[in-house]
């Protein structure tokens, strides 16, 4: 068995749950997945020690327990998760905690999962969107963005690694289609007609194993991976034929989106003006063709919804 461990935190999660798999399925492969979790008796804890990951108990919070499991570590993937808490300051902190660890245990390649600083391209005072948190323009993007230059002051040999738009949010965050009044259902984003880049949350995890396989030449890099970059009406039009009933693109304002009152819709209407202002530079960063090299089995959207239409909830 290969002593290079891959340290996965969010392993139970949707990006560390991804790479935790696509390590356990390669059986020939070069790593060792010890998979990180603030909760080893879980019930995706205990399915990835049944198919032969090491499970530890870790918590982003606690650099104790972050050194621990990053000890005789190879690799470790490094993501946190803005949606538990709302915090960037959190996200910071906890930033600094992996980087501690990782330098305190020689780790040799860290792919850091993090998003832009929308406020290199939004400064505070400009008033196009409105600042939230007090100095944020979208938190959840934000405080990752901001946390980027810790690895590479501490000396860690760090991937930055960019998601895009989960299709899964369709599933799990209620942002699938919508039943109006008059029964029809409706794709409600506010992004015009500018495209968005998505990848499903299995397909990052496998891009990311991609990276590890790479080794070396991805280190230092900024790697940004999609599975298809899509409008809303092409969105819609995708759904209509994987549901067999008819979707519509339902576009709406950034105001209007903040205005719909569920957690963080503030936070996601700054990120989608984001992405229609910046189209050209959130889509350029988020490659098909590199996460297709990296991920040979990338879907697109269409074959995204052959296998996970019937778990879109709708009413």
């Amino acid at each position: 068995m290969s002593d290079k461990i891959i340290a996965v935190l969010g392993a139970t999660g949707a990006q560390g749950g991804g790479l935790a798999r696509a390590i356990l399925s390669d059986a020939d492969g070069p790593f060792q997945l010890r998979a990180l979790t603030r909760n080893p008796t879980s019930d995706a804890a205990q399915a990835l020690a049944a198919a032969g990951a090491e499970v530890v108990q870790t918590d982003l919070d606690d650099a104790d327990s972050l050194r621990r499991a990053f000890d005789g570590a190879h690799g470790v993937f490094a993501v946190t998760n803005f949606w538990e808490h709302f915090s960037p300051e959190k996200e910071i902190e906890q930033a600094g905690h992996i980087v501690n660890a990782a330098k305190g245990a020689g780790v040799e390649h860290l792919i850091w999962s993090t998003l832009e600083d929308t406020r290199l391209q939004v400064p505070l005072d400009d008033d196009r969107m409105p600042t939230l948190q007090g100095r944020y323009k979208v938190p959840h993007f934000d405080g990752k963005g901001e946390a980027n230059p810790l690895f590479e002051k501490a000396g860690i040999p760090t991937t930055y690694f960019y998601a895009a738009f989960y299709w899964d949010n369709l599933i799990h965050f209620g942002m699938g289609p919508q039943r109006g009044d008059d029964g029809t259902l409706r794709l409600v984003l506010p992004m015009a007609d500018a495209k968005l880049p998505g990848i499903g949350a299995e397909d990052i995890g496998k891009c990311a194993y991609g990276i590890f396989k790479g080794g070396d030449e991805w280190i230092g890099r900024t790697v940004g991976v999609a599975g298809e970059h899509l409008s809303g009406s092409e969105m819609a039009e995708a759904l209509t034929h994987a549901l067999g009933e008819r979707v519509e693109y339902a576009p709406v304002s950034p105001d209007t989106y903040r205005s719909f009152g569920f957690p963080g819709s503030d936070d996601l209407g700054n990120m989608f003006q984001h992405h229609t202002e910046f189209e050209d530079e959130v889509r350029r960063l988020r490659s098909v063709e590199t996460s297709r090299a990296l991920n040979p089995e990338l879907r697109d959207f269409s074959a995204w919804l052959a296998e996970n239409a019937s778990r879109i909830p709708l009413k």
